[in-house]
């Protein structure tokens, strides 16, 4: 059950997974710090927007930490050849996040209006920022990244941060960030009450249409044909099996949408993709706040598993040297290290998860501007 072949299928699920929690999780504080100048009009309806994710940003945080040890353990070739390239993109992403502890300890610490307006903004950056940029990473993946692989092994990359700002990246860009912020407009509906919750409603039905009508173009765009896709055209040999220059990939279509067409269950995630948008749209629209943030979290799921097929096996592909693309058989670490990551993963992973909803349990409840006033000086 635990042969290398295995493991490394294994590895390229939990990879998925751990992306898929910290979405759903750090999703909705993202997309919530998004709308929060929005649907707060006034200084204590900005505090109920904050009090409902600061108890739960760093936990939820803790998704996207897991997910980057995983990769750094499980593929190490991928962290090195992501963080050298992407190195300008996932700073601003981390000067961003840096942006949100600060401002939720700190922006209620003094009455001035000029500073606590500073830090509505900057966490307003703060969320905005990370949910664009993965997002556009994401197209990018699926447009292939200009990095390449020497006889030693070395990479080396050839693209700047703009050229990551293609149309195609940008758009990818915008599906993450709407999908993020209806995931975060549909939490606000939960844990709000009376205008506050109208206008995260109003919100999370422009999201919804936004997310449906870029998600739906975005596939479009695939399907036609404009994005060349990868595909590995020999076998590889098995003794130089962790070598990525050891196969022959190349470039052409149906490419990105090949995995379809070859297995039709995986067409699954699309259709839940944009099903769980629709109803996220419907269930706002009907002020049903539970069902609309569950249609946002499948959304979520469809999301990245759409993606994640349409790689798969792929993990890096590469639009300057194709052969150099970074794949689940070749990206990986040795046999022993997965196992004893699997160990602990399945000792450490169910007890977060169970931590993380033990945590939600004891705080749920919705938070008002009542609450506020009388706390002015303990809540954040």
């Amino acid at each position: 059950m635990f042969d290398y072949e295995n493991l490394k299928l294994i590895w390229w699920v939990l990879v998925g997974v751990l992306l898929i929690g910290f979405a759903l999780t750090d999703g909705f504080d993202l997309g919530a710090a998004v709308l929060m100048p929005f649907v707060g009009r006034n200084d204590n309806e900005r505090r109920v927007v904050i009090n409902t994710i600061a108890p739960h940003w760093d936990g939820n945080q803790v998704w996207l930490i897991t997910a980057g040890g995983a990769l750094f353990a499980a593929w190490p070739l991928v962290y090195a050849a992501a963080f050298s390239g992407l190195y300008w993109a996932l700073l601003l992403v981390l000067f961003a996040l840096f942006v949100r502890p600060v401002g939720f300890d700190y922006r209620s610490k003094l009455a001035n209006t000029r500073w606590r307006q500073s830090w509505d903004w900057g966490l307003f950056m703060g969320g905005v920022v990370p949910a664009l940029v993965f997002g556009v990473a994401f197209g990018n993946l699926l447009l292939g990244l200009p990095f390449r692989f020497d006889d030693t092994l070395r990479s080396s990359y050839h693209g700047s941060f703009w050229q990551l700002l293609s149309p195609f990246g940008v758009l990818a860009g915008v599906v993450s960030l709407s999908l993020l912020s209806l995931h975060g407009g549909t939490w606000l509906m939960m844990r709000t009450e009376g205008a506050i919750a109208g206008r995260a409603r109003q919100a999370a039905v422009a999201m919804a249409v936004l997310f449906v009508l870029a998600f739906g173009g975005a596939g479009a765009w695939l399907a036609s044909g404009h994005v060349q896709g990868l595909v590995i055209s020999s076998n590889l040999d098995p003794q130089l099996a962790l070598n990525p220059l050891a196969k022959t990939v190349v470039s052409g279509n149906p490419g990105w949408m090949g995995n379809y067409v070859r297995h039709p269950l995986t067409a699954i995630a699309p259709v839940l993709g944009m099903l769980g948008g629709v109803l996220a749209l419907l269930a706002a629209a009907g002020r049903r706040a539970s069902l609309a943030f569950g249609g946002s979290s499948l959304a979520i799921v469809g999301t990245l598993c759409t993606a994640g097929f349409a790689l798969f096996p792929f993990v890096m592909p590469s639009s300057l040297d194709p052969a150099s693309s970074l794949t689940v058989w070749d990206a990986v670490s040795s046999h022993k290290t997965l196992l004893i990551m699997l160990v602990a993963a399945g000792i450490f992973v169910p007890l977060i998860l169970c931590y993380t909803l033990w945590c939600y349990r004891r705080m749920w409840g919705r938070v008002t501007t009542a609450q506020i006033e009388q706390n002015a000086h303990s809540l954040y």
